[in-house]
């Protein structure tokens, strides 16, 4: 069985991230390409797009919204993620029960005397009805558990009833509170049927996008437990490796694996991307030391492909301006190219084009 290095598994990452170059895609194979993009943050995946898309402007993105062709909801790892129409009504139920489980393990203590299939029951209407903020629709009901916090009922409303956020929470240039509806009122579609042959899909799609991975892996990017049965099932059809920890890596028989030595431009990643949350072991793109950054939602610059510097853009009266904190020290030539693509990053970022830009790197 091969043994693929820390540097084979980073290139592998960026090419099928598109990472490595920037790709002609349109956005909604892009999302289901990347099986969606956390989104905690509602602007951050404008970064992930761009960075990945050649030619991405945040219209692509917005409009998409606008039109109900994409959506945000809790999926992976009860997190918010970005995905197509298509996406959201054949993941979230394989999800369902994983992201139920999370939220009772988190709030079962501040829930006391509270049924989840009665707070399910008098909370779907309300967002059936139209969109509402969480806290809005808990404080609708809440009289009937008096000494429970609307905003904890809030909370398991998000995960209890499948829902979507809805524009113009998540659109480039606009503000907008999270109101919330189901997912079958925005999108007039029901919910499609979990089953095992969803489950192969999803984890094909993983390593498609992530791979070769190990299944320590797939369960970390996904959250989801009982893959043992699905990785049976296909394994037949993978190709497998070996990382120098002597870890089983999975594989779909097609994944790219460009040659270690191929050179990888400097890329601005968005707050929680999965190209870094993605694995149990994300030793392929950030070191050990710097794991931590991970969770806080740091923005991360991948320099020669692996997490090398933190970067935030604020706008002053129409200027933007890009601020690099590195975590290593650059050479000269990995200085002025990320100068060079912070500079058109910015473009984004700018609201008065009359203005000048600015790249500041700071020191190691």
């Amino acid at each position: 069985m091969s043994v693929l290095d820390r540097r084979a598994l980073n290139r592998s990452l960026l090419a099928r991230q598109l990472l490595l170059q920037r790709h002609d895609m349109p956005v909604v194979d892009a999302l289901e390409h990347l099986v969606g993009l956390q989104a905690q943050e509602p602007l951050e995946p404008y970064v992930g797009l761009w960075s990945r898309l050649a030619g991405f402007q945040p219209p692509a993105l917005a409009e998409l919204l606008l039109s109900r062709g994409a959506v945000r909801t809790l999926l992976m790892r009860r997190t918010l993620h970005l995905v197509t129409a298509r996406d959201c009504l054949a993941l979230r139920p394989v999800h369902q029960a994983m992201l139920v489980s999370r939220m009772w393990s988190t709030l079962r203590r501040v829930l006391p005397g509270v049924d989840l299939d009665e707070l399910t029951k008098l909370g779907r209407p309300l967002f059936e009805e139209r969109p509402r903020m969480l806290t809005e629709a808990a404080r609708a009901i809440a009289d009937r558990w008096p000494g429970v916090e609307p905003r904890w009922l809030g909370d398991a409303l998000s995960t209890l009833v499948p829902l979507v956020q809805v524009p113009p929470r998540g659109v480039w240039g606009e503000r907008g509170a999270a109101y919330n509806t189901t997912i079958e009122a925005w999108l007039g579609r029901p919910l499609e049927p979990a089953s095992p042959a969803t489950v192969d899909a999803l984890v094909l799609r993983y390593l498609a996008a992530y791979g070769p991975a190990a299944s320590a892996d797939i369960r970390a990017w996904s959250g989801l437990s009982g893959l043992r049965e699905s990785i049976q099932r296909l394994r037949p059809s993978l190709r497998t490796f070996r990382d120098e920890r002597g870890r089983e890596l999975l594989d779909v028989p097609d994944g790219a694996l460009p040659d270690p030595e191929t050179p990888a431009p400097p890329r601005f990643l968005p707050a929680f991307d999965n190209a870094v949350l993605g694995y149990d072991d994300r030793s392929r793109v950030i070191d050990a030391e710097h794991r931590g950054l991970s969770v806080t939602g740091a923005r991360f610059l991948l320099v020669d492909g692996r997490v090398a510097g933190t970067w935030a853009v604020t706008v002053d009266d129409g200027a933007a301006t890009l601020r690099v904190t590195p975590l290593r020290t650059f050479t000269t030539g990995e200085r002025d190219a990320v100068v060079a693509e912070g500079e058109s990053l910015l473009t984004m970022f700018q609201t008065e084009p009359r203005h000048a830009n600015h790249v500041l790197i700071t020191d190691a």
